[in-house]
């Protein structure tokens, strides 16, 4: 599996999901502004993470993303596995392995000690799960700030306020004023 600012990417904002889920789709402009993130970047991502199901996407205003699962059932390895090429970085091992001299001794030899931190890397990123990432956030101090609600459909009708009378409504209501100030 390959680590790349792509994953890391792809992890921190679905972090940023996870913190808001209870507030409702989360637009990715606002992942984009909170996290630094190039906003076309992330649709790239979000494609990707759709796809596998791990988060859903709601259109139309107040719309954005959700998350697919529940967050103690999606893992780092999911992640990452969602965003990175994996075909392509298989493709390119295999043929990074091809070109090496068959029969080589040093190949091999290394090798094993590849698979081996491999497999350990996606053994412990399989045992990382969302949830705890954004539980670790909250516990760090990390602040979710609610927006509020989108008006959707038909608007409220503003409340009026009552007028209050501080001037005078007529030539003749001035002219009172004045000879009492006097």
């Amino acid at each position: 599996m390959r680590l790349s600012t792509k994953g890391r990417f792809a992890v921190t904002a679905m972090i940023d999901v996870a913190l808001r889920e209870k507030l409702g789709p989360v637009p990715l402009s606002d992942i984009a502004a909170r996290q630094q993130i190039s906003l076309s970047y992330l649709e790239q991502m979000f494609s990707k993470l759709r796809q596998h199901g791990l988060v859903a996407s709601t259109r139309g205003p107040g719309g954005g993303y959700a998350l697919g699962l529940q967050a103690d059932r999606i893992t780092v390895a999911d992640i990452i596995g969602a965003v990175e090429d994996s075909a392509d970085a298989d493709t390119k091992d295999k043929g990074a392995h091809a070109q090496a001299v068959p029969g080589a001794p040093g190949k091999d030899m290394a090798q094993d000690l590849w698979d081996s931190l491999n497999s350990k890397m996606m053994d412990y990123m399989q045992s990382v799960t969302l949830r705890s990432l954004a539980l670790g956030q909250l516990a760090k101090g990390v602040r979710v700030e609610e927006k509020p609600a989108p008006n959707r459909g038909v608007f409220k009708k503003p409340k009026q306020e009552s007028v209050q009378r501080s001037v005078p409504n007529s030539v003749f209501a001035l002219g009172q004023t004045l000879l009492a100030r006097a």
